[in-house]
């Protein structure tokens, strides 16, 4: 005998999706839309809300689109359903990056609580971290975060730490150098945002011994931006794919946002350093694997977190009837 069932309802869903858009992006460009056709939630990325300059494959739209992915999961998990989610969909639809679909009930685990729990707390921290050592569990850890997901988190040892530094510096400068780059920072960055981008409270300081890659957004000049000296021995970490599809790049993105928010739950704070990853010949020299985010940690003062959309910008109308695929089911991954 089958036993029924009732499915979340469509202001559960919408409180998912509110979460959802709280994941980080490539200069908050927050590049996703959601449609809601209970009990499954059809995740988007927006086109028009890329950064052709920075980002000309789509490679970080599609990483920051994992991300809320990853915290739409969570989100339907919390609620106390099953989640299924099944990438890419649609071949002839490639703007659909996934489909979530809440499953039968069951309890959250300890560690869905703590990751719900982070959500709220999760932030982008460009300000110096403590001069103190991240310890190995912690470490392992976060390591363990984006196994769960599917990537890999490799640690650079010190010598390793210097050269990705070293190489994320000279990508900064190439990425000045590169046409429109400058128009393309001061849309998504500076004092006059209020939903998006990154707004000048949230820049962070220059490095006062220039050896941090500080990103240039607006054309803030050290006149206009303190100067403090960062970390020198700060732990830098290479987030890994075993390919370089979009697939792999969704899946990056929903293994970036497990690690952030195992990280915040922790106690540590995150800054991303994307320039290493915008260059192409300097990605390729960082790892032998398909390098997708580097990403710093430590332990650093509270800073606010960088504004969202409202709801209503980032939900699609629904359509008008329900639309399955593959039998109406999503290929559950399970929630490891």
């Amino acid at each position: 005998m089958s036993v029924s069932f009732v499915p979340p309802s469509r202001a559960i869903l919408t409180d998912c999706v509110r979460s959802a858009i709280t994941a980080p992006s490539l200069h908050n460009s927050q590049p996703w839309r959601f449609r809601i056709e209970p009990p499954a939630i059809r995740v988007y990325a927006d086109p028009d809300r890329r950064l052709p300059v920075i980002d000309p494959d789509c490679r970080e739209q599609l990483v920051s689109v994992g991300a809320a992915i990853f915290t739409l999961r969570l989100a339907v998990r919390h609620t106390g359903y099953e989640v299924g989610c099944e990438l890419l969909p649609d071949s002839g639809d490639p703007s659909l990056a996934a489909i979530v679909t809440a499953g039968r009930p069951l309890i959250a685990d300890e560690t869905i609580e703590a990751l719900a729990a982070a959500v709220p707390y999760r932030h982008t921290n460009r300000w110096p971290f403590a001069r103190v050592a991240v310890p190995a569990d912690v470490i392992d850890g976060l390591r363990a975060a984006a196994r769960h997901e599917g990537a890999d988190l490799t640690v650079a040892d010190p010598i390793a730490r210097d050269a990705v530094l070293g190489l994320a510096r000279a990508a900064d400068r190439w990425l000045r150098e590169r046409p429109h780059y400058a128009e393309e920072i001061s849309r998504w960055s500076g004092q006059d945002l209020r939903h998006q981008g990154v707004p000048v409270w949230a820049a962070g300081p220059w490095d006062a011994l220039d050896v941090m890659p500080v990103r240039d957004f607006a054309g803030l000049t050290p006149l206009l931006r303190p100067r403090e000296q960062f970390e020198q021995h700060s732990t830098v970490m290479i987030l890994t794919t075993d390919g370089d599809a979009r697939s792999d790049w969704l899946t990056a993105g929903q293994a970036l946002q497990r690690v952030l928010l195992a990280a915040t739950w922790l106690g540590l704070a995150t800054t991303p350093i994307s320039q290493p990853v915008e260059a192409p010949e300097i990605r390729k020299r960082l790892t032998r694997r398909p390098a997708q985010m580097v990403l710093r940690v430590g332990y650093g003062k509270t800073t606010r977190r960088t504004p969202r959309r409202p709801l209503n910008e980032v939900l699609l109308p629904s359509d008008g009837r329900r639309r399955t695929d593959n039998g109406g089911r999503a290929a559950d991954q399970g929630f490891r």
